[in-house]
């Protein structure tokens, strides 16, 4: 069975960091990409960052976020610095077979942004 477990979401001032983890059993994330994304109340879910299969991080335009993989845990990361408001959401992790694009996503972990 196919688990994807999101941790780390909490309660953070405006300004402030997070590290999200995504740690995966029933699959080895090296054959996947590896995405966040998130959905606050009444929007669309939306991505927030993405790194392929070969990829070991990637960081988003703007700097503040960034996804990174430890393929011996098994797990996917996503830091956050200088979280805004407009943050807070519901962080999700999903996972995309690299070549049969068989997709898998956890149940999410909740990031709320206030002051």
């Amino acid at each position: 069975q196919v688990q994807l477990v999101e941790s780390g979401g909490g309660l953070v001032q405006p300004g402030g960091s997070l590290r999200l983890s995504c740690s995966a059993s029933g699959i080895t994330i090296r054959m996947y990409n590896m995405n966040w994304f998130r959905q606050a109340p009444g929007k669309q879910r939306e991505l927030v960052a993405g790194i392929a299969s070969f990829e070991s991080a990637r960081y988003t335009e703007d700097g503040r976020f960034s996804i990174s993989r430890d393929n011996a845990q098994n797990t996917v990361y996503l830091q956050i610095n200088s979280l805004k408001l407009e943050d807070t959401a519901v962080y999700l992790c999903n996972a995309v077979h690299m070549t049969s694009g068989q997709t898998y996503w956890g149940q999410g972990t909740q990031v709320t942004v206030s002051s």
